[in-house]
């Protein structure tokens, strides 16, 4: 499975020439990215709100059989149970060897607002896409949290800002929020990594494709 860190909460998720983009941003929306232009042949939004849910960014083609098996849990974009921001979508993608979840603009503490039939299937993921710049989702803090109750294999954080490369809404957290205090992080200069590929750190931070700089 190739994941790609679009920008923001983007994502392309791929194999056997299957393209699932997940969370496109609508143009001009995030300082310092480029627009969205990518083709796949599915596209998902956590929620419906304008730096997620730019459908029409993404160029739909047909023809490659879908690998993945898709299910979704529902919570919340805040800790009001919605009252403040609405509901969110957890994504879960499968492919029988590597299991993803995207966890869209979570903004609730999973272990307080879901039953243990939902929580379970987010346990012992191979892969978890968290959002960490706080103010509109879960922190720093939060994410650290959410990573000892599910204990996925590998973290790649999202919707965080870069003061060093100038990408990022200005009100929400850097990534040091996040990482600062985890013994088990990689920089990445690439904004791709394969699930096929050896391990090497829990946290793999991504640089944004679409990263003007």
């Amino acid at each position: 499975m190739l994941i790609t860190y679009i920008g923001h909460s983007a994502f392309r998720i791929e194999k056997d020439g299957y393209r699932i983009i997940i969370d496109p941003y609508k143009s001009g929306m995030i300082p310092g990215l480029d627009d969205i232009d990518e083709e796949a042949e599915l596209v998902i939004k956590s929620h419906d709100h304008d730096d997620h849910n730019a459908v029409e960014n993404v160029h739909l083609t047909e023809g490659a059989e879908c690998p993945f098996e898709i299910t979704s849990i529902e919570t919340y974009h805040d800790e009001c149970h919605g009252a403040k921001r609405g509901k969110n979508r957890i994504t879960i993608i499968s492919d029988g060897n590597t299991r993803l979840a995207h966890f869209g603009d979570l903004g609730c503490d999973i272990e307080r607002e879901l039953e243990e039939e939902e929580l379970s299937k987010l346990r012992n993921l191979d892969v978890a896409l968290i959002p960490i710049g706080g103010k509109y989702t879960i922190d720093g803090a939060g994410a650290v949290a959410l990573m000892n109750a599910i204990e996925p294999k590998m973290v790649i954080p999202m919707h965080f800002r870069s003061d060093k490369h100038g990408f990022g809404l200005d009100d929400i957290a850097t990534r040091r929020s996040f990482t600062a205090f985890l013994p088990s992080v990689i920089e990445h200069k690439k904004s791709t990594i394969d699930t096929d590929d050896e391990l090497l750190a829990v946290v793999n931070v991504l640089r944004p494709q679409n990263a003007s700089r």
